[in-house]
């Protein structure tokens, strides 16, 4: 379905928005936007809201599954303006935001849903979750110069790192249980990179609630959404498996001719399961079965 902004699917929020978990994708450009929208729907999600530009071209087997939101994705903060409105008009609701060419995964989501999952998130006391966003990068830029490819798509194995995430009001302080993560093509290629684009951590699920507000830098006004786990015990952590980084750093003036390929002795083939992200330590099962 089509819609003409963001007023004409907040008019229907009592049908679309009500039974979640619902998935925001922006579309920055047409790059992988069906596989995206497939990897949702074999996750669970029965919503899917893809904001786009009108002008985007985006496959009728696509449009079927999707309510196309026209949008100017290009606009400073396009994608927490966006989320902060839906998150007024569903309190209660869980959402999850990516972008084209991001695919979510979350220990055993070949066989769990999404929405099995966050009912025992839930029943946790857990109202977000963290993810780190792992990047995938081709693995023969002569053949896939945008350096995007489904079936030749590696990631860093190591090379991963946490630093304590300081307090703005007491800077001698740091936030209790938030850690600010780094990794990945964003540490690697850290000088084509602006300093505040080169951390890997977004809460990209979470519930809504009335006054909650999505910032600029993927954190949330609730501290507590921020967390990477309660007080007692370790919770599930996901991860954001994404050729966005990859995408930019081979297609930017400023940084395509600087790179000949993105592999390097940690890289390692990615093989599209939640059980190879698990083995390397990228992401945490806690007390999930």
């Amino acid at each position: 379905m089509r819609h003409d902004g963001l007023k004409s699917v907040l008019a229907a929020r009592r049908t679309l928005l009500v039974n979640g978990p619902v998935a925001i994708v922006m579309a920055e450009d047409a790059v992988e936007v069906a596989s995206t929208v497939r990897h949702l729907s074999d996750r669970g999600f029965g919503t899917v809201i893809l904001l786009a530009l009108p002008d985007l071209p985006v496959a009728s087997e696509v449009e079927a599954r999707v309510h196309r939101v026209d949008c100017d994705v290009h606009a400073e903060d396009a994608l927490p303006h966006a989320v902060n409105r839906l998150i007024e008009a569903a309190p209660g609701t869980w959402f999850h935001t990516c972008y084209n060419a991001e695919y979510l995964f979350y220990p055993f989501c070949e066989t769990r849903s999404v929405g099995e999952m966050l009912a025992f998130h839930a029943e946790e006391r857990r109202d977000a979750m963290l993810s780190y966003v792992v990047d995938l990068y081709a693995g023969d830029l002569a053949r896939f110069p945008d350096a995007v490819s489904l079936t030749d798509a590696h990631i860093d194995r190591t090379g991963y790192y946490a630093l304590s995430r300081p307090d703005p009001a007491d800077p001698s302080r740091t936030r209790d249980r938030q850690l600010d993560f780094f990794g990945g093509l964003r540490w690697r290629f850290e000088e084509h990179v602006p300093e505040a684009r080169r951390k890997i951590d977004r809460i990209a699920l979470f519930r809504a609630k009335p006054g909650l507000r999505l910032r600029a830098d993927y954190t949330f006004s609730d501290e507590e959404y921020n967390t990477y786990a309660c007080p007692w015990h370790h919770n599930l952590t996901s991860v954001m498996a994404s050729f966005r980084a990859a995408k930019a750093l081979a297609t930017n003036p400023a940084s395509r001719f600087d790179i000949a390929d993105f592999r390097w002795r940690n890289s390692v083939a990615f093989d599209w399961t939640s059980r190879q992200l698990l083995d390397l330590g990228l992401m945490e099962q806690g007390q999930w079965f």
